[in-house]
């Protein structure tokens, strides 16, 4: 028998550990993040975490600050980013790909009053945020334009935890209903140059290292969507790793009390090794 999975309300009752510092990036109030360091001497190794909630405004940072709690006690330093979504002011296109971009750049600022380790970070999201955590790695390719940052930060690779990595297939398969259009401002046949800037299936080949992690049960992001991604990131060249989480849907990839966890954390340090 199947044990049950965990749904949007348990989640979002989950604790929310007090971070060592809540930090602006910019001057929204929206544009800041939680910076959590281990006890341990530095300089630490950074993982970027970004939260999902179907980029919709109201799935806030909040639910992912115990995972964020957890991967900081294996050892890492993390930098959990808040970001404008679709329904806040400057959310959707440009705003929320900005933001994130920012967000991760930030840690240069950062690592002037803290001990972090700016040659190994690595960027972990989950879901809406698994498609910005790939996209961010590819982001240094849009040399022009209103989502090209001026000196991006290089990072040492993603792990996607059941990451829409396509936002064309969202669209059509339904996930997360019309938001990937809402986020973007419209369907691909009106903006097709949008799409091809923001969705992490286009922009291969990324050239850093990819994890993919996916739950077997997931009915938000079928695992489809990483098999998929893989196999075209693959013939893109890219160097890919995926597991399927057996027992796992959606959510159970960033609670830190069931075994998908351990995935997890296998997956952030292998690519900071």
């Amino acid at each position: 028998m199947q044990s049950p999975l965990i749904d949007t309300d348990a989640l979002l009752e989950l604790p929310n550990p007090p971070a060592d510092a809540r930090i602006p990036y910019g001057e929204d109030s929206l544009q800041f993040g939680d910076l959590r360091l281990p006890e341990t001497d530095g300089p630490h190794p950074v993982v970027v975490v970004i939260h999902g909630g179907c980029w919709r405004s109201q799935y806030d940072i909040g639910h992912i600050g115990s995972f964020s709690d957890a991967l900081t006690r294996t050892g890492v330093a993390t930098w959990t980013i808040e970001y404008r979504r679709v329904g806040n002011p400057g959310g959707g296109w440009p705003g929320t790909f900005q933001d994130v971009g920012s967000g991760l750049d930030y840690l240069r600022v950062l690592a002037g009053d803290y001990p972090l380790d700016l040659a190994r970070v690595v960027v972990v999201g989950h879901s809406a945020g698994g498609h910005l955590a790939l996209w961010l790695a590819a982001r240094a390719k849009l040399a022009n334009g209103p989502l090209s940052g001026k000196n991006p930060l290089p990072v040492r690779g993603v792990v996607s935890l059941a990451g829409v990595d396509d936002l064309r297939r969202a669209l059509t398969d339904g996930v997360c209903g019309d938001m990937a259009a809402r986020l973007v401002g419209g369907a691909p046949e009106e903006f097709p140059e949008r799409y091809a800037q923001t969705s992490p299936i286009e922009l291969l080949p990324f050239g850093v290292s990819l994890h993919l992690i996916n739950g077997a049960r997931d009915p938000i992001v079928p695992e489809a969507f990483g098999q998929s991604f893989r196999s075209a990131a693959e013939r893109a060249g890219d160097s890919v790793q995926r597991t399927v989480v057996p027992d796992a849907g959606h959510f159970e990839l960033i609670v830190p009390t069931t075994p998908a966890f351990e995935t997890v954390k296998n997956a952030v340090w292998g690519l900071l090794q």
